[in-house]
């Protein structure tokens, strides 16, 4: 049994990818771990919007970070080895592997990352939007 979908109108054509990816937003788990910061930072040349993900990620080092760009998805990964030798009494600073997914519009940039004081930042460019008038031509049939 299939559900009614917002996106089956018959003027809506072409958008079967967005109801794809919002259903995976909805089975993105609410998991908040680790937690992260988006900002928009001001344009210094009218460019458009610079944007900036910060994510805690304390304890881990770059080689543990992983950062992908996949069919408009940022996906951040950590992963670290467990340090057998040490013997915690209380363990409150989470180390556990991650993976963060965020959706990007078409037309976002990744510029870079940088990863200080256990901040991993990512930073993002949102070009300008430039509207596109494009005139069909009809052609007589026969």
């Amino acid at each position: 049994m299939s559900r009614p979908s917002a996106f089956s109108s018959p003027l809506l054509l072409g958008f079967d990818d967005i109801e794809r990816l919002l259903d995976r937003l909805g089975k993105n788990g609410g998991d908040g771990y680790p937690p992260y910061n988006i900002e928009r930072l001001p344009s210094s040349d009218g460019r458009g919007d610079f944007l900036r993900i910060t994510v805690a990620v304390a304890g881990f080092a770059r080689d543990d970070l992983e950062i992908v760009v996949e069919r408009n998805q940022l996906i951040l990964r950590g992963r670290r080895e467990d340090d057998d030798d040490r013997v915690y009494l209380y363990r409150g600073i989470a180390t556990r592997q991650f993976q963060r997914t965020f959706v990007l519009a078409e037309g976002i940039e990744v510029l870079g990352a940088t990863l200080e004081d256990g901040l991993l930042s990512v930073d993002l460019a949102r070009p300008e939007a430039t509207p596109k008038v494009r005139k069909v031509d009809i052609q007589i049939g026969g």
